[in-house]
């Protein structure tokens, strides 16, 4: 491109500003600007969970303008964050970047003809799959063998069971949802994997056929909401249409919301996390985070002395702060504390466990599910952007990158991403027929929803009827606080063992708050998911890192990303070409992207009457 496009220089009329359309050659820091623009868009815009169940599940009316700008400012206020912890975590000289390189072997593949190799290769064979024969995603032979059998069905499913024998010939089914098992340590995915036998393998068989929280009136596996019938729990009947909160009267001549085993379970574990990631951080960490905190507070009053921030302080000019927490002056009116409140919570919480912002939020305000979820939005995203900006931040400043070229860049790409993502929802929201209802879309559909399902339902337990009415006496479910307890516990004796034996080096690889919160990704994930994420992940970063190391350490994640990127293009070309006209493929056995085990999600408590379903 620089030997090709004109130098000459472009004035823009009736300004003095010119420019030009060849800057010159292409240089590294231009490309790392470029990963840093992606980057901003590829972690997907959460509120659009909150779009997607006011139109498709809440059905109703919902202000483009205002749906926009809530997409917008979700994903910006992570800037603020951003901005208050630079100096300590931009300018810090204690952490490490990357600067290895290694060279080509002679004779053998590049990095980018091995990436391109894979890439179409992936593109190709993901027709199959996410076109031709979606089964191939979940394939449940138990449930081939006893197609009569609800039991047989419930440990064999893959998608709606306890997935025994289950797993999928489809990369997005390794790794949509727990990401790329190839860029896991094999620690974690062993942890992870540790939490989901004793999740799906222990507890919930336990608590299904003891019939504990009367589990047998409800499927094994399921995200839904279900009343004491054991039917779909009726929204309707409890929320006020005028005011879209709870109507305590309707709740009361109704039904307690009730779960399945699993659900309960998950939400359970999900506290155990929050209490045991502060009890194994304090146990493990605590003296060192205090060590390297006092070092950096130290460091930050000498002003950083390392060469790269004197480098940087010296030729480039820093973003000034008010422009990074300027987003904090546009929050105000008569909910202003709540703001405070939200503000304060990534003091407390790690990413990922906004389970506690669900919590505050349904305790202070029971019965409105919308203020549920946008608390928990802005709560959990400003938080998971910030330490993504953060993590930009700190590879342009050992790149040399001005700091406001970086900010313009994030600031840029965020706005953009977020843009595109909102306005894909809103089209797809508007014209796709039926969207995020299975039972009314045609058979191969790609547009079920499974994230937003879960997400509806989640806005229903802690918006609608509120922790309250779940977690306490006047619920179903007060003996999971226990759990909390459990988890402050349970780090305790690892942290007693990795000390009283040192020698013994996998005591210390025990990490209680995964294994707790190993299933949180379930749902939408299922057990066909986590079964095939950590064979793969074990297969590689065990048994082809220890017989081919040299292999693994060049192409492991070279192979990830290009199983990825064929992937998502492959899908993108399947939908522009094919299933955005309604063409879903010829109607066969294998067109169903069920994993053929329709009696998983069948009651076994005499006397349910369920579609489908026989009565016991």
């Amino acid at each position: 491109m620089a030997a090709t496009l004109p130098s000459k220089p472009i004035r823009v009329p009736l300004t003095k500003w010119t420019f030009s359309m060849n800057p010159g050659p292409f240089n590294l820091k231009e490309h790392v600007l470029i990963t840093i623009f992606a980057n901003c868009g590829a972690g997907g815009v959460y509120a659009v969970y909150i779009i997607t169940i006011v139109k498709a599940f809440y059905k109703r009316k919902l202000n483009p303008l205002a749906a926009m700008l809530l997409a917008q400012t979700t994903q910006l206020l992570g800037y603020g964050w951003a901005g208050l912890f630079r100096k300590y975590l931009v300018d810090s000289p204690f952490m490490w970047a990357l600067h290895e390189k290694e060279k080509r072997p002679k004779g053998g593949l590049t990095r980018l003809q091995f990436f391109f190799m894979v890439f179409a290769s992936s593109f190709a064979y993901y027709v199959v799959p996410g076109y031709l024969f979606p089964t191939l995603s979940a394939l449940s032979f138990v449930c081939w063998i006893w197609k009569n059998s609800v039991t047989a069905q419930q440990i064999g499913a893959g998608l709606n069971g306890l997935g025994i024998g289950s797993f999928g010939l489809d990369w997005s089914t390794v790794a949509s949802f727990l990401g790329s098992p190839l860029a896991s340590p094999v620690f974690a995915i062993i942890n992870v994997l540790a939490g989901f036998i004793l999740n799906l393998y222990v507890l919930v068989p336990i608590a299904y056929w003891t019939n504990t929280y009367e589990a047998k009136r409800f499927p094994i596996f399921s995200s839904h909401t279900f009343d004491s019938t054991g039917q779909p729990y009726n929204i309707s009947r409890i929320l006020n249409e005028a005011t879209f909160d709870l109507d305590h009267d309707a709740f009361n001549s109704y039904s307690k919301l009730y779960l399945s085993p699993f659900f309960a379970f998950n939400y359970g574990l999900s506290f155990a996390t929050l209490t045991a990631t502060i009890s194994h951080v304090a146990l493990f960490d605590g003296s060192d985070i205090w060590q390297m905190w006092k070092r950096t507070t130290s460091a930050a009053r000498d002003k950083f002395a390392d060469v790269h921030t004197r480098l940087m302080k010296k030729h480039y000019e820093a973003v000034p702060q008010w422009v990074l927490i300027n987003s904090y002056s546009s929050h105000g009116g008569e909910f202003y504390w709540l703001v405070l409140l939200l503000y304060s919570l990534p003091y407390l919480l790690q990413p990922g466990l906004n389970v506690i912002t669900e919590l505050i939020i349904g305790y202070m305000y029971p019965g409105r599910p919308l203020a549920n979820v946008a608390f928990k939005t802005y709560g959990y995203i400003s938080m998971s952007q910030a330490l993504s900006f953060l993590a930009d931040f700190k590879l342009g400043h050992y790149m040399k990158i001005p700091p406001k070229s970086m900010f313009l860049v994030q600031l840029i790409g965020t706005v953009v991403a977020s843009s595109v993502y909102f306005g894909t929802a809103w089209w797809l929201l508007t014209s796709v027929e039926h969207i995020c209802d299975p039972s009314a879309l045609p058979e191969g559909s790609p547009w079920t929803c499974p994230g937003d399902d879960v997400f509806y339902s989640a806005s229903i337990i802690w918006g609608i009827v509120g922790p309250g009415k779940m977690f306490t006496k006047e619920g179903v479910y007060p003996a999971l606080n226990w759990f909390f307890l459990v988890g402050l516990l349970a780090p305790v004796p690892i942290w007693f063992l990795s000390r009283k034996f040192p020698e013994i080096k996998w005591i210390g690889l025990i990490h209680i708050p995964i294994i707790l919160g190993g299933t949180g990704n379930m749902p939408p994930a299922r057990a066909v998911h986590y079964l095939s994420w950590a064979a793969v992940g074990i297969f590689f970063n065990y048994y082809v890192y220890r017989r081919f190391k040299g292999w693994w350490a060049r192409h492991t994640y070279i192979l990830s990303a290009a199983l990825d990127a064929g992937v998502a293009f492959m899908g993108v070309f399947l939908f522009l070409t094919l299933q955005s006209y309604d063409i879903f493929g010829p109607h066969w056995w294998g067109l169903d992207s069920t994993d053929h085990c329709p009696l998983a999600t069948c009651p076994t408590a005499p006397g349910i009457v369920i579609e489908g379903c026989p009565v016991f």
